[in-house]
């Protein structure tokens, strides 16, 4: 399908897009790899009157650790992740989870930020932010990941507000990420991600709810002693999915408790 008229311009930086933004009004939009915007202006689920194009903005293009924290630019490439030493170092579960998001044109093009932004509830990077209290940082202020993500497709951000970097705490420890899809390049019908850290495991829910979920119930049950059996049957605790033409909510909630069982065992 063609997507709706629409004004296009390029920002040559953060300050200058912000003022775009704000210029052209709460109907505008940035664009940066355009994998998940685009799709919905041809299908016309969005329409914006004004498109702003961050790709000119190479400084939000990097990768460093610094004071404890993995900072990655928010116009990052999902590609650039997986070939990142310093993220494979510092983060491993960044590393697989990038190497499994879309197909290749996708990873080429797509960015960590606009993932972010988009906030939909199959996307695989709030997962992560939330397990680890990443922090989102934008032009004006830095947003713990659990105040960031709202519901699905809403987040935290002013209409004229630009995520710049996502700052997550190194990770080393053992770690899985597992997905549940009908095809190699789906989006996660189901997804669990864990994360052993000094404070104990942290574990993650993808697409169980309209936004990515923490189970603090399974983590609180490992501290107790619980093995991943037992552990994995709190995995449902607080879920609320939907039903839609991929699964049942019944069906969600059962591959939240095997794939959080399934991915404590293989991390361990």
């Amino acid at each position: 399908m063609i997507p709706a008229a629409f004004e296009y311009s390029r920002a040559t930086s953060v300050a200058d897009a912000v003022a775009q933004l704000r210029a052209a009004g709460p109907e505008s939009k940035v664009i940066a790899g355009g994998q998940s915007l685009l799709p919905m202006m041809r299908l016309r689920l969005a329409q914006p009157g004004h498109l702003v194009d961050l790709n000119g903005l190479r400084d939000l293009d990097f990768v460093m650790v610094k004071d404890g924290f993995v900072r990655i630019g928010a116009m990052t490439r999902h590609a650039t992740l997986v070939r990142s030493e310093e993220v494979r170092a510092n983060l491993p579960l960044l590393t697989e989870i990038a190497s499994e998001v879309g197909d290749p044109q996708v990873r080429t093009r797509g960015t960590i930020g606009g993932v972010m932004a988009h906030a939909d509830a199959a996307g695989d990077y709030p997962t992560l932010a939330l397990m680890l209290d990443a922090e989102i940082v934008t032009d004006r202020r830095r947003i713990p990941a659990r105040d960031f993500f709202q519901h699905l497709f809403t987040t935290a951000l002013e209409p004229d507000e630009l995520i710049v970097e996502i700052d997550f705490p190194v990770a080393k420890g053992a770690h899985r990420y597992l997905k549940f899809r009908r095809r190699l390049f789906d989006w996660a019908i189901v997804a669990v991600g864990v994360q052993s850290t000094e404070d104990g495991w942290r574990v993650g829910i993808t697409h169980a709810g309209p936004t990515a979920v923490r189970a603090h119930a399974v983590e609180e049950a490992l501290r107790s002693g619980a093995e991943p059996t037992q552990a994995a049957e709190r995995a449902t605790d607080g879920l609320h999915p939907t039903t839609d033409v991929h699964a049942s909510s019944d069906f969600r909630l059962h591959l939240a408790q095997v794939l959080t069982r399934r991915a404590l065992e293989q991390a361990a």
